[in-house]
């Protein structure tokens, strides 16, 4: 599921949008992008000093808007921000501005997913169809040059900036055509779900971990993450026996689609160009489902789904109820994506960066502990 154009009917919970990431514009629209982008292409190109790729083309690039306190450590700033008000928090950042701030929950993830734009572009040196990271942030633009300063200490290949000086970024997220949003801020991640567009809430890991420089890896919950919450519902409302009934009668009926499903296939379609390349094995993204079901009870009809869909993933790993945090640990993912936070938080507690999904029943039950949890940052 990925953002949708402004004149789109929005997709209601029940069923999210997949539709790509991409708005529908009219003709007359198209051809004023087109221009708007030769003309930005031209600028950019003809900065000869500049070594750095250009961004790839806003209306193929898979997009992923990340907020600053995702992308960055700003614990001490949020501090200085909820206790002395937003003047002394600008203040301390244009006082800071050449302090270096230290990596956050999706830097590593960043990290990641431009070196698989850079072994795109060495098999395909005119790709358009790439990652391109937008930072996303509510902060004033007065804080915007340590933000520029820290991105340029990293090396990261962030160009596209959206600044909102206090205002909710959420409106922006599809003008940036953005395919996934990832934030620190529950609130404005639950407010992205409902405007149709995939999210979630990054959680650090409690451990320093290791992470796989040259493969992005993404691991997802299967109920109310890849697919719909509707048997999630069931064994909320009437238990696991129903459950299993429920999933064995339909096991030939594809699972509705959830709100990472766009995302899935983003990555799918990017595997597929290396497998055309044969680097099937030496590609450099990896996909995980990581899911809570039984394989023998309730396997069959999430396989036959992601057939249906077209989708192919990896690794499958059918729990049974197990904790995911110690399979999670030996994955070592960039990114793990789930709608429970028990489950966030035993990834956490071994390492593991987790995003939490905020889709489906499940957040009746745990909408409360998100909010107090001590660990939102």
């Amino acid at each position: 599921m990925n953002g949708c154009s402004p004149d789109k009917e929005q997709p209601s919970k029940d069923q999210p949008s997949s539709s790509g990431g991409k708005m529908d514009l009219s003709e007359e629209e198209v051809a004023v992008a087109e221009q708007d982008w030769e003309a930005a292409k031209a600028a950019y190109e003809s900065l000869s000093s500049t070594k750095r790729p250009r961004p790839p083309k806003p209306q193929n690039a898979i997009t992923i808007a990340v907020s600053s306190r995702a992308l960055f450590d700003m614990a001490e700033e949020r501090r200085i921000y909820e206790e002395h008000g937003v003047e002394k928090y600008v203040e301390y950042q244009e006082a800071n501005e050449n302090v270096t701030l230290k990596p956050g929950p999706a830097f590593a993830l960043v990290k990641a997913v431009e070196q698989v734009n850079a072994r795109l572009r060495e098999l395909y040196p005119d790709e358009e169809e790439l990652f391109d990271i937008v930072l996303m942030t509510n902060n004033h633009a007065q804080v915007g040059v340590r933000l520029i300063n820290s991105i340029n200490h990293y090396g990261l290949l962030i160009e596209r900036f959206c600044m909102t000086g206090g205002k909710t970024p959420i409106g922006y997220l599809k003008a940036y055509l953005t395919n996934l949003y990832l934030s620190a801020d529950s609130e404005k991640v639950q407010e992205a779900i409902e405007a149709g567009i995939a999210a979630a809430t990054l959680f650090t890991g409690n451990k320093n971990v290791p992470y796989d420089d040259k493969q992005l890896r993404v691991a997802f919950d299967g109920d109310a993450v890849l697919f719909s919450d509707e048997s999630e519902i069931i064994v909320k409302e009437h238990g696991l026996d129903r459950f299993f009934e429920h999933e064995k009668l339909n096991e030939n009926k594809p699972l509705a689609q959830g709100p990472l499903k766009g995302f899935l296939e983003d990555l799918g379609r990017l595997q597929k160009k290396f497998y055309a390349k044969n680097e099937r094995l030496d590609s450099p993204i990896r996909t995980y489902l990581v899911t809570a079901r039984s394989a023998a009870s309730s396997g069959a009809r999430v396989l036959k789904t992601l057939r249906s869909w077209g989708v192919q993933i990896d690794e499958a790993l059918f729990l049974a109820g197990a904790p995911k945090g110690p399979v999670l640990a030996k994955i070592r993912p960039h990114i793990f994506f789930d709608d429970q936070m028990f489950h966030i938080e035993g990834a956490r507690q071994l390492g593991t960066i987790a995003a939490h999904v905020p889709y489906g029943i499940g957040q009746k039950y745990h909408k409360s502990k998100l909010k107090d949890s001590p660990t939102k940052n």
